[in-house]
């Protein structure tokens, strides 16, 4: 499956992977600055995302479509940057073509089998009753406080409002897809086997369950500590685009020269 995708600027091949509730329409305000600063970004909407639709009774592999997109768009060698799912599928497409992938930046991230903190489980919870209840209205408003910092500015706000309304439509309308078996497995191994250089980060103000999971990411990649992202909540990027292309362009210049 090809991947919807836009792109910004020449050079090394960067490309956005967006979070669950969103699309890659998340990323508007960094390709611009990215393509500025010598790079070629890409951001991609995933299966089930934005105009990444998905046909009935197709079994997805998101890190299979990301590679098949990239060849597809001539991008043989590429640093990853995902946030919360972006993140996860980011690691997925890592672990299955490790001589790829040149550098990984991930935020928000938190394994599945992690258990919920209170506040992410109220968070799903809200979610989930105003759904059962027919009103989109109330489940949409509960993701943007859930996901947005208090902080965040009224057009923030009404970019993730807009994504999570037409994440939750093509949800109700079409239900989730199944996934293909996960090439990160059930246990940390294959993330330690990782010899990709990484950023993990986190929101000033996301939940406690990405802060405890970004640490035992950082761990297991061997990344150090994670960074922190000031004034943001989960959707770290979203709220602060300059920040966190600063972050990326950073780290990219810390790593060995592409081969490309």
């Amino acid at each position: 499956m090809l991947l919807p995708s836009d792109e910004a600027g020449r050079g090394r091949p960067v490309v956005l992977l967006h979070a669950r509730p969103t699309d890659r329409t998340m990323w508007g305000a960094h390709l611009s600055l990215l393509a500025a600063a010598g790079v070629r970004a890409i951001a991609l909407d995933l299966p089930g995302h934005g105009e990444a639709a998905v046909p009935e009774d197709r079994e997805v592999a998101p890190w299979t479509d990301v590679l098949d997109t990239l060849d597809h768009l001539g991008a043989d060698r590429f640093v990853l940057a995902g946030n919360s799912l972006g993140a996860l599928v980011a690691l997925q497409t890592a672990v299955t073509a490790p001589e790829r992938v040149e550098g990984l930046m991930l935020i928000g991230y938190r394994p599945h089998d992690q258990p919920a903190s209170p506040r992410l489980q109220a968070a799903w919870d809200a979610e989930r009753m105003a759904l059962a209840a027919g009103d989109l209205d109330a489940a949409v408003t509960a993701g943007v406080e859930a996901w947005t910092s208090a902080g965040a500015t009224t057009e923030v706000r009404a970019h993730a409002a807009r994504m999570l309304r037409d994440q939750l439509t093509e949800q109700l309308a079409h239900g989730e897809p199944s996934l293909a078996a996960d090439p990160l497995g059930e246990t940390a191994t294959a993330l330690r086997t990782l010899t990709v250089p990484a950023l993990v980060g986190v929101g000033e103000h996301d939940m406690p369950d990405f802060f405890e999971g970004g640490e035992a990411l950082a761990r297991d990649l061997d990344a150090g500590r994670p960074v922190v992202i000031p004034a943001a909540s989960h959707l770290a990027p979203l709220e602060q685009p300059s920040v966190f292309c600063t972050l990326l362009l950073d780290f990219i210049r810390r790593l060995p020269e592409s081969r490309d």
